[in-house]
């Protein structure tokens, strides 16, 4: 599997399939860990970091993990900036300087980020609203690894990390949520008080300090000294369905008391996006939102979720340069961006591309 590889596909997290995936397109668990033999990563070596990532790729290899590793250190900007849009490492990662790298499955529902803040950064996702199924899987891998390294612990801390916030389970579980009704109906702001009240971090669509673009929220956890995994898991199982509510009544209200005005917002946002000639991708994600929501409404029937969903994420800067194989400038990206989504709205299937 190779870089170019991913853009002919799309991760198992953007199908639009599993429990209340109209509002909730993924689920997503990670787990910060550290070797107990090195210092963390801001205070080790060049040589001290390579150690560290060679042990980890053995114990990958050794847990038979279907998967490729990526040398971030070896990478263009431009590739770099595509793992951090296909969500597979942060952009600290991203900027970061030394050995480091990430391992990724095809089907991008794992990702180990190896040398970022942690030694290791294990992340789980899976589409819909699915976190004791996502914890299952992650825990079992960080079993596997935990077979063939030494993971930083303390029986009275529990595990141990660079930031002191993930100190304990080092467990960041979270859900991402489109919630467009209720950006609409500008109640989106005392929702997030509500969460935040109960510590709960609301971030955008790539994480901390992003902007929430197309109206996605990344909602997790704030705490994880002093509380179980299950604990932590359950809070967000207990208190995320009820955001979904508030979104689904917003919505509604939206479709009964403004039908016309919603279809024709609608309508426009899908004609846009079906005929434009430039189009930048702040606009894009705006309209795409429109048209996801449209469709969870029944407002538009000949387009599916996935379809959506995947052009969040594929019409990001990144994804356009790669798949025309060379950097292009802000309003050459606008242009590819306009042809590759008048190919995927009416064709099914993009341009072919020069």
């Amino acid at each position: 599997m190779t870089l170019d590889d991913l853009t002919k596909t799309s991760g198992e997290w953007l199908r639009g399939t599993g429990p209340e995936s109209d509002i909730v397109m993924c689920s997503r668990i990670r787990l910060a860990r550290n070797l107990a033999d090195f210092p963390f990563t801001n205070r080790a070596s060049r040589n001290e970091k390579a150690d560290i990532e060679a042990q980890v790729r053995a114990a990958v290899d050794a847990s038979k993990l279907d998967s490729a590793f990526f040398d971030i250190n070896g990478l263009s900007n431009l590739d770099r900036q595509f793992l951090v849009e296909r969500q597979m490492i942060s952009s600290e990662m991203a900027n970061g300087e030394g050995p480091r790298g990430v391992v990724v499955t095809p089907e991008e529902n794992i990702s180990i980020m190896v040398n970022e803040e942690d030694h290791l950064r294990i992340q789980y996702m899976l589409s819909g609203f699915r976190l004791p199924e996502v914890w299952e899987k992650i825990n079992a891998l960080d079993d596997q690894l935990e077979d063939d390294i030494a993971y930083a612990y303390s029986p009275s801390l529990g595990y141990l990390t660079a930031c002191p916030t993930n100190v304990g389970t080092g467990i960041r579980v979270g859900v991402m949520l489109h919630l467009p009704g209720l950006v609409a109906n500008k109640q989106i702001d005392k929702v997030f008080r509500a969460l935040q009240k109960i510590n709960l971090a609301v971030r955008g669509l790539y994480g901390e300090g992003s902007q929430a673009f197309g109206d996605f929220y990344q909602v997790s956890n704030q705490q994880t000294l002093g509380k179980s995994e299950e604990e932590i898991i359950k809070i967000l199982t207990d208190v995320v369905p009820q955001v979904l509510q508030y979104e689904r009544t917003a919505r509604q209200e939206l479709l009964t008391g403004r039908r016309q005005h919603l279809h024709d917002q609608v309508s426009r946002a899908y004609g846009v996006l079906k005929t434009a000639q430039t189009i930048s991708s702040e606009e894009t994600m705006l309209l795409l939102s429109s048209v996801r929501m449209g469709i969870n409404l029944g407002l538009i029937d000949d387009l599916s979720i996935a379809t959506v969903n995947e052009l969040f994420i594929q019409t990001q800067p990144a994804f356009l340069q790669k798949l025309r194989g060379s950097e292009l400038g802000v309003e050459e990206r606008n242009v590819a961006r306009a042809s590759y989504l008048r190919s995927r709205l009416t064709n099914g299937q993009p341009e072919e591309q020069n």
